[in-house]
């Protein structure tokens, strides 16, 4: 048996229906969680970009703080994932947002980008970032070019980072 990290095969692109399918599934698992956690949220579903985006949120400002921090956050996700693949017997790249965390990170990722602009306008040649999940290296990639300069990942697995430099 594969394990779907390690599989090097190619995985077949999944259908709109079949990523409807994993957010129904992905919130059908989050309402039971909740339900657990004696919280309240409201779920909406999306599909972008060859993914299904599963969105939780309150009426009541903070109430999901519980479960927004940004590790929180990759950790439900990651179990989403399982829920998922368990109930489709198909991989899942689901992403989680639970109480606006995703936009939060991406503003966190953005500053972190603007510190090492500044060692590379202080003379350095490169800069590193810490290690930081594929969802969260895809961000900064996009924001590295936004602002016209290179990046590229290295590592492996956990220790994957990503390196800044000038075009």
């Amino acid at each position: 048996m594969s394990d779907a990290r390690t599989d090097t095969t190619p995985r077949e692109t999944a259908t709109v229906a079949q990523l409807e399918e994993e957010g129904d599934v992905a919130a059908d698992y989050l309402e039971e969680l909740l339900d657990i956690a004696d919280l309240e949220g409201d779920l909406s579903l999306d599909v972008r970009g060859g993914r299904a985006y599963v969105s939780v949120e309150a009426e009541e400002a903070g109430s999901l703080s519980p479960l927004s921090d940004p590790d929180t956050v990759q950790a439900l996700q990651e179990l989403t994932r399982l829920a998922v693949q368990s109930s489709t017997g198909r991989f899942s790249r689901l992403i989680l947002d639970i109480g606006g965390s995703r936009d939060a990170r991406r503003s966190q990722l953005e500053h972190l980008v603007d510190r090492a602009v500044e060692r590379l306008d202080e003379g350095a040649s490169q800069a590193s970032l810490p290690a930081m999940s594929s969802y969260e290296r895809k961000l900064v990639h996009d924001v590295v070019a936004e602002r016209g300069l290179v990046s590229e990942s290295y590592g492996e697995g956990a220790d994957r980072h990503t390196v800044i430099r000038r075009a």
